[in-house]
């Protein structure tokens, strides 16, 4: 039986949205094994000066929870 968790992380990016979503994914994977998916829940970009500087993201990941010890 799989048993699948779902973790809400924040990433950004000065380069954009895609790149925000494969730090995310990098990051995330440095600690949990087994990531299946992730949901892109929000985005925002910042601006300075009338111009975007950095792209963030909120999203949900998920992975299973593995019985093998």
């Amino acid at each position: 039986m799989s048993i699948v968790k779902v973790i809400e992380v924040i990433a950004s990016s000065e380069k954009g949205i895609e790149d925000a979503l494969q730090n995310a994914v990098t990051e995330v994977s440095k600690t949990i094994r087994n990531i299946d998916s992730v949901w892109l829940k929000d985005t925002k970009v910042h601006v300075k000066d009338g111009k975007i500087i950095s792209y963030g993201v909120i999203c949900k990941v998920s992975f299973r929870i593995s019985d093998e010890i």
